[in-house]
């Protein structure tokens, strides 16, 4: 059993990774840089097999363990940062104006690569590890994309293994449970068309603006008042555009919101529940409803 205190020199050397990294943001597939470090410190840790440009800029170094045969483990990290001007102040500020590790994704290609350098040195497991650098995740697409260019196939990976990082938990803590543990992500558009006109005489239009406001009350009381409070369901509406003029009705607004679900069951309701609920309201006034529903990533 090794000692917490052998990993201190790896813990520091993950430090300055983690800041270089989140000094130097890069986007979605475009990390060719992000890329370049994770392959060049993977070369200086012994390993031989590393595979770049899967998926663009995907890089997968395989470490053969000692000890004989065995299956091949996947241990994942994600790369890109998200487009966000860094305010924190911190010495580490990102250098690349309006880029960010804002998710934590430097601190996650960190760990994997001071994994790496202590799974190459030691070398005590049968089988083997794959190690997975991703690109792409913020977009919900790297991943897959890695799958459909034959990751699984091509290093014979039997099981992936990743962690996310959760502000909030105590620092040497690590959080886990059976089933979902990330929500799935949806959007919504809801185009509202009444009538529009003065704000003056607001009896002679179709408020819109009323109507939309209605409609995003309604809609708190999807989860507060439809499912067991043990079941977890988001229903956020953080985008309402409409007139531009303190004086004017306009004819049709649009809400824009996101959805988080933890199971398939919650994700059908809200996307049918959310249109009934608008379409409804809408009708009550005399408006009509456009809905528009995107389902983007699954629970995790």
């Amino acid at each position: 059993m090794r000692s917490v205190n052998d990993f201190r020199d790896i813990h520091d050397e993950a430090i300055a990774w983690r800041r270089h990294l989140h000094q130097n943001p890069e986007l979605g597939y475009n990390v060719h840089n992000t890329a370049r470090f994770v392959a060049e410190k993977l070369a200086s840790f012994g390993i031989n097999h590393i595979e770049t440009g899967i998926a663009e800029t995907g890089v997968v170094a395989v470490i053969q363990g000692a000890g004989g045969d065995g299956p091949t483990i996947g241990l994942r990290a994600d790369m890109d940062a998200l487009p966000i001007v860094e305010a924190t102040g911190k010495p580490w500020t990102s250098q690349v104006e309006g880029k960010m590790h804002a998710c934590g994704h430097d601190g996650h290609t960190a760990m994997l690569l001071g994994a790496a350098k202590h799974l190459s040195a030691t070398r005590n497991f049968k089988g083997s590890v794959a190690l997975i650098f991703q690109p792409a995740e913020e977009d919900g697409q790297g991943a897959g994309r890695m799958v459909q260019e034959g990751l699984m196939d091509r290093f014979n990976i039997s099981q992936v293994f990743g962690m996310h990082n959760m502000p909030g938990i105590d620092v040497g803590r690590f959080g886990i449970r059976d089933g979902s543990i990330m929500a799935a992500l949806d959007e919504f558009d809801i185009t509202i068309t009444g009538r529009g006109g003065h704000a003056a005489t607001p009896h002679f239009t179709i408020d819109p603006v009323v109507v939309g406001a209605q409609i995003i009350t309604a809609l708190q009381t999807l989860v507060s008042r439809n499912l067991d409070p043990t079941e977890a369901l988001v229903v956020s509406v953080p985008k309402f555009t409409g007139s531009e003029s303190y004086h004017i009705i306009p004819d049709s607004v649009t809400l824009g919101g996101t959805v988080r679900s933890l199971s398939p069951a919650l994700r059908d309701f809200a996307e049918k529940q959310i249109k009934v609920c608008a379409e409804n309201i809408a009708a009550a006034f005399g408006a009509k409803v456009e809905y528009r529903h995107r389902r983007l990533e699954p629970l995790t």
